[in-house]
Parts: structure tokens; C-alpha cells; sequence
């Protein structure tokens, strides 16, 4: 067969595969997970907070609306633009695109979490009832959720006077209802202010860790002081924004930027999923404290600080070697050659198992789960969630990697025969 026509067969499988189940994935989840949102935030300010309670508890209308909520989750969103925009910190360039072309990105996210930090401090100083946020979480998600249909809606309209170039590959398929949830347009920009570059990482994970402040300061209003396991949950997880927002310049090779269309998934994701779902445990300790003893709390420790040295080793690792192979860190590892031009990792972390990152991940999941003991399994859903999420994400990521690399990857998958877990998967 003639390259060309290798060429369109190749796109033609492409275009005629879907993700997430489809059509039917792409009506159900945008129907679902704004519930579940909402569920899962009820049942952790419930005295039984049990997955499966029967009914569930239902909230009233007037628990579902604060006319605060939009005012405080738009103005949110305004302060991080006004920061995304302010020179600050470097401008690095994006992989390049079909067109040739690299964007560029400002590196300031980080910028983003210190100044929203001295905020909040400020209004903590001047007396601001921050634990007024654990009453606003069900009215601050609804207007999350609005904001995202929104949101996306806007982006899908848009994406029809964008050039053919500028569309992402698995979100150009035709149908509608697909291409809503999954996004057509690959970087879609006002200017120079990239609209999914920006919601990636910053209004929806550091408002993660701002309302784990809220629930820390709602425990203080109920009961005098912080108890431990709520410090655990709020410093584990602001470690990890913090790390994200520190190595932002990590994202502009994953597959969210460079593969994924800016859609009602990743919209949704960032600006409702992450925050409201990925602080459960803080939440749920409001409501239910927890007792941990110094050799417990040692242990959990111990468990996030394992985590997060697997996590960022590997993921340093990895950008280092992108970056520069010849680095002296990287140099002496072991690679294989590909069609491509570029080299596949076979020792290192990434000689251990395909996706180190991913057991760091899940390592540190578990750790944030631990402080809310064993008496409920809703503290524990994230840690279940991210579990299917990252073998899902993998399986897509072996897709990928087969499609582009071809036998060199079948090579790599027998150097390296685990995928996440030594010895086990």
C-alpha cells in the first residue's frame, strides 16, 4: 500500500474511533457526573454519609442557591485571569502543531497560588468567615456546573471558525453530541489567553485547596482547633497543587494539552470534578472528625511521602529526558530507538513499570483517604475513582503510544511488562 493511502486509512480509523462510549457516553456523563457532584457533597455533610443510603439525602432548593455563590466563584475566576495575564514569571513554548506553529504559555500558575494565598490570609485577618464555605459548597458546585454547560456550549459554537489545522483530530467526528462533550477545537484562544491552558490548573485546583481552608476553618468554628487528620488532608493536598503548579510546564506535553479538544470533559472536569469532588475527605471530616494516634498519623506520613517521591522523581525524570537526553542525570539510562526520531525509556522509573507517575499518584490518593479511618467508604472514593481513571487513562495512552511508536513499542511492553503496579498489573 502507498504511503498516502496508508496515511488515510490510518485517519480514517482515527476519525471513526470514539472514547468514553461514544455517543452514548457522551449524553450520559454529562448528565450523571453533575450529579454525582452534587450526591457525593451531600452525603458528606450527612450524619450517615453512607454510598449507599436509601434514599439518599435529597437537598432543598434553597440548599442548592446562594446568591453569593456566583458572585464568588465568578469573581474567582476574574482574580486568575488578571493573573494569568500579569508579567510574571517565564513564557515557554508548546510541542509544535500541525500547522508548524508553537504556542506560548505564561508559567505563572505558580505566581497564581502564592497570591491567592496572602488573599486569603488578608480576609482570614480582617475576621472573613472562610468556614462559611462548607454551607456554600452545594450552591458554589451548581454554579460550577452552570458555568461549565456554559462554557462549553461557548467553545463548541466558536470552534466552527476555526481552521481545519486548529481542531483536535478525535473531536472533528461530526456528531454533535460527541464532539460537545469531547471538543473540537484543540487550543482555542482569546488573544493570546488560552482558554484550556488556563483552566487546567488554575482556577479549579487551587480553589480545591481553598475550600479545604474552608472546611479547616469550619472545624475550627465547631470545635476550637484543627483536629490532625483535617491538617493531613489540607497539607497533603496542598503539597500536591502546589507541586503541580511549581512544574506547570510539565502540562504542556500531556495529553490533556496536546491531544485532547477543549470540551464539556475537560471544562467540566477542571472547573466542578477537581475541586468539589477531590477535597471529599475534608469535607466528610467536618461532619465526622477522626482520632489519629502520632504512630497512625507517622504511617500516613510516611505513605504520601513515598508517593510523592515516586510521583515526582518519575515525572522529573521524564521531562528531563524530553528536555535534554543528553542530561547527565538521564544520559546513562537505557533507551530504545524509534521510527520517530525519538527514544523510548527502558530503564529508571520508567524501566520499573510503564506508568511509575501513576503509582505515586495512587500511593498519595490512599494516603489522603487514611486520616477519615475505616468507619465510611465515601472518604475513599476518590482513591477508587482515581484508580479507574488512571487505568482507563492508561489504556488510552498505549493506544496512542502503539499507534505512533509501532514495534518499538511492542518492544518497550516486554522490557517493561507492568503497567502501573510491579509484579501485579
Amino acid at each position: 500500500m502507498r504511503p498516502n493511502s496508508q496515511a488515510l486509512k490510518h485517519k480514517l480509523s482515527h476519525d471513526s474511533e470514539r472514547e468514553f462510549g461514544g455517543t452514548l457516553g457522551a449524553v450520559c456523563i454529562p448528565v450523571f457526573l453533575p450529579l454525582t457532584v452534587l450526591f457525593l457533597i451531600c452525603l458528606s455533610r450527612s450524619p450517615e454519609a453512607s454510598l449507599f443510603q436509601w434514599p439518599p439525602p435529597l437537598p432543598s432548593t434553597d440548599q442548592l442557591w446562594d446568591p453569593l455563590a456566583p458572585v464568588l466563584l465568578l469573581g474567582w475566576f476574574a482574580l486568575h485571569a488578571v493573573i494569568y495575564l500579569m508579567p510574571l514569571g517565564k513564557v515557554s513554548e508548546g510541542l509544535v502543531l500541525r500547522d508548524g506553529t508553537r504556542l506560548k504559555y505564561p508559567i505563572n500558575g505558580f505566581h497564581g497560588l502564592c497570591i491567592s494565598g496572602v488573599f486569603l490570609m488578608l480576609l482570614l485577618g480582617l475576621g472573613a468567615p472562610l468556614g462559611y464555605l462548607f454551607e456554600l459548597l452545594l450552591p458554589l458546585a451548581v454554579c460550577a456546573i452552570a458555568v461549565s454547560f456554559l462554557f462549553s456550549i461557548y467553545l463548541y459554537i466558536r470552534s466552527f471558525w476555526a481552521p481545519s489545522y486548529a481542531l483536535a483530530l478525535g473531536g472533528n467526528t461530526g456528531n454533535p453530541l460527541y464532539d460537545f462533550f469531547i471538543g473540537r477545537e484543540l487550543n482555542p484562544r482569546i488573544g493570546d489567553f488560552d482558554l484550556k491552558y488556563f483552566c487546567e490548573l488554575r482556577p479549579g485546583l487551587i480553589g480545591w485547596v481553598v475550600i479545604n481552608l474552608g472546611m479547616l476553618m469550619k472545624e475550627v468554628e465547631l470545635r476550637g482547633s484543627p483536629s490532625l487528620a483535617m491538617i493531613l488532608v489540607n497539607s497533603f493536598q496542598l503539597l500536591y497543587v502546589a507541586d503541580a503548579l511549581w512544574n506547570e510546564e510539565a502540562v504542556l506535553t500531556t495529553m490533556d494539552i496536546v491531544h485532547d479538544g477543549f470540551g464539556f470533559m475537560l471544562v467540566f472536569g477542571d472547573l466542578a470534578w477537581v475541586p468539589f469532588t477531590y477535597g471529599l475527605q475534608a469535607a466528610f471530616l467536618v461532619v465526622h472528625p477522626q482520632t489519629l494516634s502520632s504512630l497512625k498519623a507517622a504511617v500516613i506520613i510516611a505513605l504520601n511521602g513515598i508517593g510523592y517521591y515516586i510521583f515526582r522523581q518519575s515525572n522529573s525524570q521524564k521531562n528531563q529526558f524530553r528536555r535534554d537526553p543528553t542530561h547527565p542525570s538521564v544520559a546513562r539510562l537505557e533507551t530504545i530507538a524509534t521510527a520517530t526520531g525519538k527514544r523510548l525509556l527502558v530503564s529508571g522509573w520508567w524501566g520499573l513499570v510503564r506508568h511509575p507517575n501513576y503509582l505515586g499518584d495512587l500511593l498519595m490518593a490512599l494516603a489522603w483517604s487514611l486520616p477519615c479511618g475505616f468507619s465510611h467508604l465515601l472518604p475513599y472514593f476518590y482513591v477508587i475513582y482515581f484508580t479507574v481513571l488512571l487505568i482507563h487513562r492508561e489504556a488510552r495512552d498505549e493506544r496512542q503510544c502503539r499507534a505512533k511508536y509501532g514495534l518499538a513499542w511492542d518492544t518497550y511492553c516486554r522490557r517493561v511488562p507492568y503497567r502501573i503496579f510491579p509484579y501485579i498489573y
